[in-house]
């Protein structure tokens, strides 16, 4: 691909004025039978060997079901010196996740690490993990998409995390970056086992302008996609995360780039913007890209998140 402006020519003040696309008459409904559904399956949690030692933590292999009897897995972080009062689920972006984060600034709290299906620690024979194939799997069947049962994983995550530490219930949060943030704008409105969240550089946001404009990775697959095969909104319009975003109701914490090659920025603010209810906005220089201010702007952005988890 050619070069081009990860900017796409918008200032801040265009990007806050984008208006996110509306969902279709039956969009709550469908997500709401689909929680539903998903939480008739038990995730039976099991935490296996330790396998990283950390001053910190306990660091346990996780293993937990999910629909479609697929087996998710990761890690699980479990606090040396202190009780857990609060749960959090993390997820990661497109490139997967090879470890758990061992600094995320949330003290008390049980850390899952789950891997969606079909990357990383939750690979299976019938899902590509390479980026592009997975963001195409079953894309021309609504109720099979590879997204909707990226979102299901999300939730059995919530039910293996309170299978394991019950006491959390109440006090869960979920973080998730790019791919990851997608994934819990999706979920995050069906669910109300969980009370904050925090998407940085979200993708899936406003399907419309997302196949218009230029892009790196697994986006620039559902464009092609969209060029041979024809309209696909007809699945997308059901996994936009700034349509869903229009039905959150707990605060959420937004980490968005003004340029981005592989998440274009009106979709990340598009989410921000449908948001109808409490929400923080931390405004990045970049995502997807090394950038001058990066380092300066991750530790800020570390010091805003312990103190919006700290109401919780």
């Amino acid at each position: 691909m050619s070069d081009f402006d990860p900017t796409y020519g918008y200032t801040l003040e265009q990007l806050l004025r984008i208006e996110p696309p509306i969902p279709p008459e039956d969009f709550a409904a469908f997500w709401q039978s689909r929680y539903q559904k998903a939480l008739q399956t038990k995730p039976n949690a099991r935490l296996l060997d330790k396998n990283t030692f950390h001053a910190d933590f306990e660091c346990y292999d996780l293993k937990y079901r999910s629909t479609d009897a697929v087996e998710i897995g990761g890690w699980a972080l479990i606090p040396k010196h202190s009780q857990v009062r609060r749960g959090i689920i993390v997820g990661h972006g497109y490139g997967g996740r090879d470890e758990p984060d061992f600094n995320l600034p949330v003290s008390e709290a049980a850390f899952l690490f789950p891997c969606f299906r079909g990357l990383s620690k939750s690979g299976c024979e019938t899902i590509s993990n390479n980026p592009s194939v997975h963001v195409l799997h079953n894309i021309d069947n609504r109720d099979r998409y590879i997204l909707g049962g990226c979102v299901e994983d999300l939730w059995l995550g919530v039910s293996a995390l309170l299978e394991l530490f019950p006491s959390v219930a109440g006090h869960i949060s979920y973080l998730g970056i790019s791919f990851g943030g997608g994934i819990g704008a999706l979920a995050l409105p069906w669910d109300a086992r969980i009370q904050l969240a925090h998407f940085n550089v979200p993708s899936f946001g406003n399907n419309p302008l997302r196949l218009q404009l230029p892009t790196w990775g697994s986006a620039a697959a559902v464009q092609n996609y969209q060029q041979q095969h024809g309209s696909i909104l007809s699945t997308l319009n059901y996994y936009d995360a700034a349509m869903s975003a229009r039905h959150i109701q707990v605060p959420v914490h937004i980490a968005a780039a003004l340029a981005d090659p592989a998440v274009a920025p009106p979709g990340q603010f598009s989410i921000y913007n449908a948001l109808p209810g409490e929400k923080k906005l931390f405004v990045l220089d970049g995502g997807h890209s090394e950038y001058p201010r990066q380092v300066e702007q991750e530790r800020d952005l570390l010091s805003e998140l312990q103190v919006f988890f700290s109401q919780l």
